[in-house]
């Protein structure tokens, strides 16, 4: 966890949501990324969609079987979607998204029965140290007047 809250801090240096993922396999860290959604102009651009990305093309295979994504953040429904489409094996996550939160908060996407891959999820690692990065960051930008 981590890197990816060292990750979180890039992201938000640059003025992007502070959210970090590093995904790991074999004690290895594959890949690692921080939100990019405003510096790339792309919704989809969120750590654990380029993580994903940067991990499968790491082994040069789709298929993450046996990786562990370490989160900042709770993932939303389309990053936990990804997970189970990777077939990553576990979720780690720091502070959970009551409003975006999919793999517990609002949906158990990952562990529904109906899919088919399900992954291992671990709630609240490092949960007020990644909950008080995303605090700061959106209250700096209420004091600046923006969102």
């Amino acid at each position: 966890m981590e890197h990816a809250i060292a990750e979180a801090k890039k992201a938000a240096a640059m003025g992007e949501v502070p959210v970090g993922c590093v995904i790991v396999m074999d004690e290895k860290i594959l890949a690692r990324a921080h939100n990019l959604r405003e510096s790339e102009k792309d919704p989809t651009a969120h750590a654990e969609m380029i993580a994903i990305r940067s991990a499968a093309r790491s082994i040069d295979d789709q298929r993450l079987n046996g990786a562990t994504a370490y989160v900042t953040l709770e993932p939303c429904a389309m990053c936990a979607g990804a997970l189970v489409h990777a077939r990553v094996d576990r979720v780690v996550y720091g502070c959970t998204d009551p409003k975006g939160g999919a793999v517990h908060t609002l949906f158990s996407i990952g562990r529904d029965e109906r899919l088919n891959h399900r992954f291992e999820v671990e709630a609240g690692v490092r949960a007020e140290e990644c909950a008080a990065l995303l605090r700061s960051f959106f209250e700096a930008l209420r004091a600046q007047g923006k969102k």
